[in-house]
């Protein structure tokens, strides 16, 4: 990525807005250069920022985002694999917390990770679906490609489907997707299944129970056996024997152990053939963020190579690692905008200031703290710090605000009327029966 290209990737993203643009990219850049704001008001703080606060505020108000062109511009500007690999993709939802937003529409449960133990660990809030491109080496250097907001009309296995199966419309390279063990249903493996993908990696629950093929006919009388013997990954005696296994050396002085069982299927679609892989990593902290062993199951070629696949499922990581540096770092939490279609648009506008700094970490020189290694690659924090005297060069396609006097304020007789109140929704969604084939 040279210095032109991401001047007209800017120029692009400018053209996706198509209301209060100028602010909506002042906002771009006040992000990317206020690295040390800790709340939304103080982006208006930044030099970039040409606005005084409140339009931050009614920049989101009245803004308007052209979602289906920004998603084409940031497919076309993400970064190309290498000649003959595939494009890895991972999909997985995160928790915006709103447990007292009362006139904020569409809020619905979630669960809270990392409490002490307590009796119910839920907050109330929306939900962010989120399609990135992940890196070969695990880091936080993920390329947003699609931030979506899951309704509380619909699940988060729907609307990661829709954002795969858009990838695969403007994206004509291989694609592998990597879905967390959420995602873990039938009925978004056999949609997955129907999409030109080069194949989908999804983590399984330890509970999940598979069937091999059903074995020959017998010769007597009723209908032959339609499953063969199940295979589930928390009863080691259903395990039989493997169809593979490896022993791969990754880092040094570390091993990661692959096992796979081939031609498996499940009793809801006994059309789709699946292989399940087993991977152990004995150096694991054996904790929910860093497990010692993961149980995937692979959706695409059963006789493909599994070794190369098993261990880009690590790469899974990656995504929180990204989403961990947008909410404190970006600030992407912390707004307090009212209605679920402001928080859309601040969503796209974190995404697009973060894909600024991993199209930037090649032409801008990184700042470090003392303590900091010179002879480890940079992170997102580092570059980000570095913006604030780099980012003038690029120059902005935003134009300066124009004066508009003193405002006339409201009429005469006008009344403020009580901000409306909403309901949790506590109804959950349910998936689309799936239709036998």
């Amino acid at each position: 990525m040279n210095l032109h290209t991401l001047k007209a990737f800017r120029h692009a993203i400018y053209g996706c807005f198509e209301r209060a643009g100028d602010a909506l990219f002042n906002t771009i850049d006040a992000l990317l250069t206020e690295e040390q704001a800790r709340s939304f008001p103080e982006l208006a703080l930044s030099p970039c920022f040409e606005r005084r606060w409140p339009s931050l505020y009614e920049a989101f108000e009245d803004g308007r985002i052209e979602e289906a062109r920004l998603k084409r511009v940031l497919a076309a500007s993400l970064p190309r694999p290498e000649a003959g690999q595939c494009l890895w993709t991972g999909v997985d939802t995160t928790g915006i917390a709103r447990p007292k937003a009362r006139t904020s529409a569409d809020r619905r449960a979630q669960h809270v990770h990392n409490l002490p133990a307590c009796d119910k660990p839920v907050t109330y809030g929306w939900h962010f679906s989120s399609l990135v491109v992940l890196p070969e080496q695990p880091s936080s250097w993920t390329y947003v490609l699609d931030q979506q907001r899951v309704g509380t009309e619909t699940t988060a296995s729907q609307v990661a489907l829709e954002q795969v199966a858009r990838l695969c419309q403007v994206y004509a390279e291989p694609i592998i997707t990597v879905l967390d063990r959420a995602y873990d249903a039938t009925w978004l493996w056999c949609q997955l299944s129907n999409l030109p993908l080069h194949g989908s990696l999804i983590r399984l629950k330890l509970n999940r129970c598979l069937d091999r093929a059903a074995p020959a006919p017998p010769g007597k009388r009723g209908d032959p056996r339609k499953d063969g013997d199940k295979v589930q990954p928390n009863d080691p005696a259903t395990h039989g024997d493997p169809s593979g296994h490896a022993c791969v050396q990754g880092e040094p002085g570390r091993s990661i152990q692959l096992t796979w069982w081939q031609h498996l299927h499940v009793k809801e679609a006994r059309w789709l053939e699946l292989s399940v892989i087993r991977v152990v990593r004995p150096h694991a902290t054996h904790s929910e963020r860093d497990p010692r062993v993961s149980w995937c199951v692979w959706i695409a070629d059963p006789h493909a190579d599994l070794v190369p696949i098993a261990l880009g499922s690590i790469r899974r990581f990656s995504q929180e690692h990204g989403s961990r540096f947008q909410k404190p770092s970006l600030l992407w939490g912390k707004p307090r905008l009212r209605t679920p279609e402001q928080f859309e648009r601040w969503s796209h506008i974190v995404a697009i200031a973060f894909n600024h700094l991993l199209l930037a970490r090649d032409l801008v020189e990184p700042v470090l703290r003392p303590w900091e290694s010179k002879h480890r690659p940079a992170t997102p924090q580092q570059v980000h710090r570095a913006m604030g005297k780099w980012l003038p060069q690029l120059g902005t396609p935003a134009r300066s605000p124009q004066r508009r006097g003193k405002s006339l304020g409201r009429a005469k007789g006008t009344k403020i009327g009580r901000a409306r109140r909403f309901s949790v929704v506590k109804k959950t969604p349910k998936l689309p029966q799936l239709v036998p084939i």
